[in-house]
């Protein structure tokens, strides 16, 4: 039984969704205390977080950046602030999806899954091989040479679909398709906020320019960086 912690101070929206998701064989539990929001996350290890924005102590922004330090939790932010900005910081947060209210359960219903299946649906290798660099499936890192770096889930889905495809031109809608499962429900920022960080952590190991924008196309990884 898949479990998901509802941070969120409206509680009879989290009665609601728990009621709606409970019907279907997931455990969803709420936050009682905003003084002690990493507490609850660390004693209860949920499989998935439904963060709002608006909260009593600190904003949602506070928590994602905090969850992010420690977990790779799938988070999907829940809130009313509708705004093309907010929806972008949240995601290059560390946030991996993110649905305004008013909503409609179908969706976050169908985004829930949709994050689940992803994470285990279908055998993959244990590693992804590009010249000297190193996807690790299992840890979702990222190793180049003596570098190790961690990945969020969405820079790893990124890589593994432009690294198993290096040289190739791998359209935008494909990689919409490899991430978020679903891309009509997706807007078409997220992915260029996505391959931004995503270039931001092989920077880290040194490798710049290494995914190359074919414009009106998608995207390559080079092949050979060495």
């Amino acid at each position: 039984m898949k479990k998901i912690l509802i941070i969120e101070d409206d509680y009879k929206l989290i009665e609601y969704i728990t009621e709606y998701f409970t019907a279907y064989d997931f455990n969803v539990l709420g936050v009682d205390d905003f003084k002690d929001v990493m507490g609850k996350i660390e004693w209860e290890k949920p499989d998935l977080i439904i963060l709002d924005i608006n909260l009593p102590k600190f904003d949602g922004i506070y928590y994602l950046r905090l969850i992010r330090k420690k977990y790779n939790i799938p988070i999907i932010i829940l809130s009313a602030r509708s705004e093309e900005s907010e929806q972008i910081r949240g995601i290059e947060l560390g946030a991996d999806d993110y649905i305004t209210k008013p909503f409609s359960m179908g969706i976050l219903f169908a985004k829930v899954n949709a994050i689940f299946r992803r994470n285990t649906g279908g055998i993959m290798p244990d590693q992804i091989n590009a010249s000297n660099l190193v996807l690790m499936e299992k840890s979702m890192k990222l190793k180049y040479r003596e570098k190790l770096i961690e990945l969020t889930k969405n820079e790893y889905l990124l890589l593994k679909s432009l690294m198993k495809s290096a040289g190739e031109v791998i359209s935008r809608e494909e990689l919409l398709e490899a991430i978020w499962d679903n891309e009509s429900f997706v807007d078409d920022n997220t992915l260029t906020v996505n391959i931004t960080r995503t270039r931001k952590k092989l920077s880290k190991l040194g490798l710049n320019d290494i995914i190359i924008t074919k414009r009106g196309v998608g995207y390559v990884f080079e092949r050979n960086f060495n």
